[in-house]
């Protein structure tokens, strides 16, 4: 089925080739044409599926004749996300007169409030501290918006902003259309559901223990003292390309970074500790292949996009099987192949045991014939594997504090993947002697 079937309008359907789009995915086949009929939507699907154009597209196709005002507002959890939905939107409205913006925390707010109180923008993409903050200074004004999206509404009320959702709900208008995407619909979500949409048609193309097919799953048997060590010779096989390793913790990611650079390798860390302009790098700095490696927290596990990232690793268990998936998910994106290996020591057999139950299936173990699992490690990574378990420092990763609430982990959903790429060459399974 191609884009044109979907009734989108020409300066869309340019937007979509300029993009590389080629054909539409599942979500997109699904959501656009119910989102262009003016109801409510909440739609699930896999990491990677295409969610962000699934929302996009139509809600553009709908402002297009509209006088120019801020119309339709996207609300994300973290930073990350925010930037990466207002690029692709960016991309696909190219060949119209639609003026996009984004506003989150961690910059400077006078910039954002003449881009507001200036020219103004037809779709707004915030976070919800940031656009609070905002329409309490009188720099924005809600009163026009149509349509409204909730991108990653799980994560957000995981993190906390469910209070400020509610005073969001409360400033719009009663009458506009509500679209609701992730790649998980918990049962959390359901007071934040009713209070935001009103009898919605569902689009379920994913269950939220389902992983994306083209990833190749892989789980590394090591002591936590020798993890660098094995890290290390894995990120040293010819096929390995770009790479996101997850820690659990920020000082577990900055202490990696460090041994690995140490080792020769090219590494960026990213974590909530760095500010806005340090992640912005790290993030450009691995697209445009600068670095091969990525250090990171579970910031990243949602709204990073990177073509050819080919691996994967999880040097620390996640304690939430749900966040297994979502970092997995960066890799295997818009139906290429990708690794994902979890190094797990026996102190973390008990989370792994969840991921497995989470998702269905239990995940090949691997061992590599020539790494000498019994050695003694040095002084300073004794010292390493210790305190890396569960530090209490765990990365939230988000744009600003929701108001009186607690802090929990964040994660950010991807911007629009570029359909049509080439998939990687070939999955790992076959390296290592499996068991």
């Amino acid at each position: 089925m191609p884009f044109a079937s979907l009734g989108l309008p020409a300066p869309l359907l340019r937007g979509v080739r300029a993009a590389g789009y080629q054909t539409p995915t599942p979500v997109q086949q699904r959501a656009i044409p119910l989102v262009l009929e003016g109801g409510d939507v909440v739609a699930a699907a896999q990491t990677g599926s295409g969610k962000t154009a699934a929302f996009v597209l139509p809600i553009l196709a709908r402002l297009l004749d509209r006088p120019h005002a801020l119309r339709s507002l996207v609300l994300a959890p973290t930073r990350e996300l925010a930037a990466q939905i207002e690029t692709a939107a960016r991309d696909l409205a190219r060949f119209t007169k639609l003026k996009v913006g984004v506003v989150h925390g961690g910059v400077n707010i006078g910039p954002q409030e003449r881009m507001l109180r200036g020219e103004g923008v037809d779709m707004l993409v915030a976070t919800p501290g940031r656009l609070l903050d905002l329409h309490g200074r009188q720099s924005v004004a809600l009163d026009d918006v149509e349509v409204l999206v909730l991108d990653e509404a799980d994560r957000m009320v995981d993190m906390g902003f469910a209070p400020d959702l509610k005073r969001i709900l409360r400033l719009l208008p009663d009458d506009r259309q509500t679209l609701m995407f992730s790649a998980t619909m918990p049962p959390a979500l359901n007071d934040v559901a009713r209070d935001a949409l009103h009898d919605p048609v569902r689009v379920d193309l994913s269950t939220p223990t389902r992983t994306v097919a083209g990833i190749t799953q892989a789980v590394y048997p090591v002591s936590r003292a020798l993890k660098t060590d094995l890290l290390d010779v894995l990120l040293r096989r010819t096929d390995i390309g770009g790479v996101i390793v997850f820690a659990r913790t920020k000082r577990g990611a900055d202490r990696l970074a460090r041994q690995l650079e140490k080792r020769g390798h090219n590494v960026a860390a990213l974590h909530g500790d760095r500010t806005q302009s340090q992640r912005e790098r790290a993030l450009r700095d691995l697209k445009r292949g600068r670095v091969q490696l990525l250090v990171a927290t579970d910031i990243a596990s949602r709204g990073i996009d990177v073509e050819d990232l080919t691996h994967v690793i999880n040097y620390d268990v996640p304690m939430a099987p749900e966040d297994y998936v979502h970092r997995i998910g960066r890799t295997g994106r818009a139906e290429a192949t990708g690794d994902a290996f979890t190094l797990v020591s026996p102190e973390e057999e008990r989370d792994l045991k969840a991921i497995e139950r989470f998702i269905g299936h239990t995940i090949v173990h691997v061992t590599i014939p020539d790494f000498d699992y019994k050695r003694r490690p040095a002084p300073e990574e004794r010292g390493h594997g210790r305190g890396h378990g569960r530090e209490r420092d765990r990365d939230h990763g988000r744009a600003e504090k929701p108001r009186g609430s607690v802090t929990r982990p964040a994660a950010a959903e991807p911007a629009e993947p570029s359909h049509g790429r080439r998939p990687r060459r070939d999955a790992p399974g076959g390296r290592g002697r499996r068991r």
